[in-house]
């Protein structure tokens, strides 16, 4: 028997619980006779975990794995992206695109563990996740096949889905009247499907999960120290605090005042563009702050550079090529970026703005009596015209001889 032909006897399903993953469980059992095993991370989603594992198991898993990877997703997939300062079309802070990655890691740990002849997912066949699951798999464990469900079968709507569980028994919360596909985690929240697919069309209040309209926040602004080690936030007004902590606090903070609402027409990795909605209340502050203490501590030509950088390693990292040796090299470079990047950055929260007020670190390369303009300053006034006549000198070349000419 050809390895293509081999009977699929196991198959473990990144699982969800949301409509098209429970309809998977089903699905894949009456077309393949296997055992399905599900795995779901917990990313920090607001869920009843034993819920899920029991509606999994009640579907039909023969096995569920109900994973708590918060404190990894954070240290080594969150904040690598944010001390890069990664945004996708410099707007979208990658909440998503970041645990994919990880939950392929895992799930390929466990199919190993489990002895798995398949990966199934449930992606559709022109959204970005097949292809940052897939990818992952296919750059840990080749050798497991894939299935893609929502590729293959039947149903043309989520209306037939939402029919199709119903015949058999299977509890989904999609309804036709409220039809938004939401993925969420500890980094935000995107948004699609429904009215949302109308670029025209303002989103609706039910649309978001975390943040307050504008007109519902507080009217005195909030005031938030964060402080930097290499890089990294270590603590929130002069409490340290864990990873996590970190961003579940500044992520209730945020969505008070109604911080980090993203509204953008992206282009997906297939090639169309998709209106999306993201809530990243934790993400804006974060961005905010640590851009705002670089500009403090890093030279000129590094922080260029960097800045330069940022567009590729988002654009890779929502492609699904966070397993690349380029994105392993990109990680190295901003790792040494960082030594100097330790201190405090100062941001005030009002009316969904995010706004740096302020910045401090024993790193700092500003030198007041260089900067400033008063009578305390020791900037040699003398040296400008000769260095301007050197840095003036190529184009003062080619424009006379263009002009000679």
């Amino acid at each position: 028997m050809t390895e293509s032909k081999k009977k699929i006897n196991k198959i473990l399903l990144a699982y969800s619980g949301g409509l098209d993953t429970s309809v998977a469980i089903k699905w894949l059992q009456d077309k393949y006779d296997a055992e399905i095993i599900t795995y779901t991370a917990d990313l920090g989603q607001k869920q009843d975990w034993k819920a899920v594992e029991e509606k999994a198991l009640a579907t039909g898993a023969a096995k569920a794995y109900i994973d708590d990877i918060r404190e990894e997703f954070i240290t080594d997939y969150v904040f690598p992206a944010l001390k890069v300062n990664a945004l996708y079309q410099e707007k979208y802070p990658l909440a998503t695109a970041l645990a994919r990655p990880l939950i392929s890691k895992r799930m390929v740990e466990i199919a190993q563990k489990e002895n798995v002849d398949a990966f199934a997912h449930g992606c559709t066949g022109k959204g970005n996740d097949q292809v940052r699951f897939e990818v992952s798999y296919k750059a840990l464990a080749p050798e497991i096949k894939i299935l893609a469900p929502l590729r293959d079968w039947e149903f043309k709507s989520r209306d037939q889905e939402i029919e199709y569980a119903a015949a058999n028994n299977i509890e989904v919360t999609a309804t036709k009247d409220s039809p938004y596909s939401i993925d969420q985690n500890l980094w935000g929240v995107s948004i699609e499907c429904g009215i949302l697919e109308d670029p025209w069309e303002e989103p609706p209040a039910d649309a978001y999960l975390w943040t307050k309209d504008v007109d519902q926040t507080p009217d005195e602004p909030a005031y938030v120290e964060i402080e930097f080690e290499k890089g990294v936030p270590t603590a929130v007004d002069g409490i340290s605090l864990s990873p996590i902590e970190i961003v579940n606090k500044l992520n209730d903070l945020g969505a008070e005042y109604g911080v980090g609402r993203i509204d953008m027409v992206e282009d997906r990795l297939v090639g169309i563009k998709s209106r999306e909605i993201y809530e990243a209340p934790a993400g804006e502050i974060l961005m905010t702050a640590h851009k705002g203490l670089e500009s403090l501590t890093l030279d000129r030509d590094t922080k260029n550079y960097k800045a330069s950088m940022a567009a590729k390693y988002a654009e890779m990292t929502y492609y699904g090529l966070w397993f690349s040796p380029l994105r392993e090299a990109m990680d190295a470079f901003v790792d040494k970026s960082q030594q100097t990047v330790n201190g405090t950055a100062r941001v005030k929260l009002y009316k969904s703005q995010c706004t740096l007020v302020g910045r401090k670190s024993d790193y700092s390369l500003y030198e007041h009596g260089l900067a400033t303009y008063d009578e305390s300053d020791v900037f040699d006034h003398q040296s400008a015209p000769g260095f301007i006549n050197l840095w003036a000198l190529p184009v003062q070349v080619a424009n006379q001889k263009n002009r000679d000419k």
